[in-house]
């Protein structure tokens, strides 16, 4: 039986910056295919960077186009069910799903439906991601323009025209698998670590709460929560009930932020690589790496390590505190038997401390 295809949900309201975020994930998926299903290809505001040699008319019919980087673009059409059909029996099925849903209609619903039989075996939530700008919810508002979000509402007559931004906003939150606070250098140090304390005492335990700019992500702390969000609806809630559909997209402001690419691409991000000697007791090493993992916030760490007296590589994958190790395979003749762990997080690790931790 294949692996199951990772999707990752990513929601926020028009304006919080998805659109760039997921620019910057097709230009940077470093081969990976990825299918983006959105609601039409106009929203997406690529005018010919990403949709090379696909003018708008040609992209229109509710159909899937394959661009230029490896990356399969679909309109989410009549419903979402037939399209993740359409995708799946492709010759060369993707790699990676990502989906692009409006703040307005819930993720909840949308992560249900993976749940429908013809898609359950197939494909799987990798997690939800809520794009906020952390400006507009420093502030109280919650959208950076909310005269836009209620244009768009009322455009929608399957909408829910009534719930205040607010409690639609506690929906993405609590559904969420990460938080990414775009926009954050707008923000003084200060306010952005009291809206990231915040916002993390507003989301379910062990979400991880990132701040960005310029939608500036690494591919592999987006992608690869592994969450299986489909299995765990109940924890994900709706707080408040809305009448609405669920497969409607948007197009994010597109046009504010492109002038300005500025070339600090992960400068916001850092990684590095710890190696230490072989470790004894592999269970107990895997609770010392959740407790480092916690204590310093990082996002990621993936490695592997020798267990004395074990010929097999010890592999770990850990997002935030939920720490996977299997083992991989056997260290080669000429292998040094050590354990390599790469570290990732937002600038300002404690480097020392976080190495001198790994190697107790």
């Amino acid at each position: 039986m294949p692996a199951k295809i990772p999707a990752t949900v990513i929601t926020g309201f028009l304006g919080a910056g998805k659109t760039t975020l997921i620019r910057h994930l097709l230009a940077n998926a470093g081969g990976k295919r990825i299918a983006l299903i959105i609601n039409e290809f106009g929203d997406l505001g690529v005018d010919g960077d990403i949709l090379r040699g696909c003018g708008d008319e040609a992209c229109a019919d509710e159909d899937i186009v394959e661009l230029s980087n490896g990356c399969i673009c679909c309109t989410v059409a009549e419903d979402f069910v037939p399209t993740m059909e359409a995708l799946l029996a492709r010759e060369t099925p993707p790699d990676h799903i990502v989906i692009e849903t409006s703040g307005l209609a819930l993720p909840q619903p949308l992560v249900r439906a993976f749940n429908w039989p013809e898609i359950s075996t197939r494909v799987t939530v990798d997690g939800v991601v809520t794009v906020v700008d952390g400006r507009a919810v420093f502030d109280g508002r919650f959208a950076h323009d909310v005269a836009a979000v209620d244009a768009q509402r009322r455009s929608d007559e399957n909408l829910d025209h009534e719930t205040p931004l607010s409690e639609l906003f506690e929906d993405q939150i609590a559904c969420a698998d990460m938080i990414v606070v775009n926009k954050s250098d707008l923000l003084e140090p200060d306010s952005a670590d009291a809206l990231v304390a915040q916002l993390k005492s507003g989301s379910r335990s062990g979400v991880q709460v990132v701040r960005t700019a310029m939608g500036v992500m690494p591919v592999d702390v987006l992608l690869g929560q592994n969450m299986a969000a489909e299995g765990d609806t109940e924890a994900r809630h709706e707080i408040h009930h809305h009448h609405h559909h669920d497969d409607d997209a948007d197009g994010d402001d597109h046009h504010a932020d492109h002038d300005h690419h500025h070339d600090h691409d992960h400068d916001a991000f850092e990684s590095f690589v710890v190696t230490r000697g072989e470790i004894t007791d592999h269970a107990r090493f895997a609770r010392q790496l959740a407790e480092v993992i916690s204590a310093h916030d990082i996002l990621r760490l993936k490695g592997f390590a020798a267990v004395a007296g074990k010929p097999m590589r010890l592999t770990f994958q850990a997002v935030g505190p939920r720490v996977d190790s299997y083992f991989d395979q056997p260290f080669g003749a000429g292998d040094a038997r050590e354990t390599r762990l790469v570290v990732i997080g937002q600038a300002g690790l404690d480097r020392a401390a976080i190495e001198t931790a790994l190697r107790a």
